[in-house]
C-alpha cells in the first residue's frame, strides 16, 4: 500500500481513521527516541527515518538520490508495519529485541528480516520501539551499512 502523501505531515494526516492514532503514536515514539543525525523524511515513497544527504552524501547505494534508510513505518492492508534496518544487519540487536519483546506484549512478534507487522494495534509495544530506536547511532549505522556493502 503506497503512502497517501508527499510529505511527512501529509502521510500522518491522510491515514485511515482506524490507524491514525496508533500510527501517529508510533511516529511520535520514534521521533522522541531518534538519535541525533537521523531525520524523518519521505523514503521510497513512504515515511522513513533516514541519514540525510547532509550527513551521508553518498545516499543509498541502490538509488543514491535517496537518503540512506534506517527505519520506517507503513500502513499496509492488514497491518501497521515497522521497519528497522538495525535488527536486520546486527544479530546482537535482533537478539536483544526478540528477547525483550515478550516483556512488552503477549503477542508473538510477526517479523520478516527488517519488518515487524502489527495486526492488533492495541498490542504495539511503543516503549520497546522507543528503546530500540536509541540503540544505534548514525555513525554505528553508517559503519554497519558500509561494512555490509563492501561484502
Amino acid at each position: 500500500m503506497k503512502a497517501n502523501g508527499k510529505t511527512v505531515k501529509e502521510i500522518l494526516t491522510n491515514l485511515p481513521n482506524d490507524r491514525a492514532e496508533p500510527f501517529n503514536k508510533l511516529h511520535d515514539i520514534i521521533i522522541q527516541n531518534l538519535p541525533d543525525g537521523f531525520e524523518a523524511a519521505i523514503s521510497y515513497g513512504g515515511l522513513g527515518y533516514v541519514v540525510p544527504h547532509a550527513v551521508y552524501p553518498a545516499g543509498y547505494h541502490c538509488k543514491p538520490i535517496e537518503p540512506l534508510p534506517f527505519a520506517g513505518i507503513a500502513s499496509q492492508k492488514n497491518s501497521i508495519n515497522f521497519y528497522h534496518m538495525g535488527i536486520y544487519s546486527s544479530p546482537e540487536l535482533l537478539h536483544w529485541f526478540v528477547t525483550e519483546y515478550p516483556k512488552y506484549t503477549k503477542q508473538k512478534p510477526d517479523m520478516g528480516k527488517s519488518c515487524i507487522r502489527f495486526k492488533k494495534f492495541n498490542d504495539i509495544p511503543y516503549k520497546l520501539i522507543g528503546e530500540l530506536m536509541k540503540k544505534m547511532s548514525v555513525s554505528e549505522w553508517i559503519n554497519i551499512y558500509e561494512k555490509n556493502l563492501k561484502k
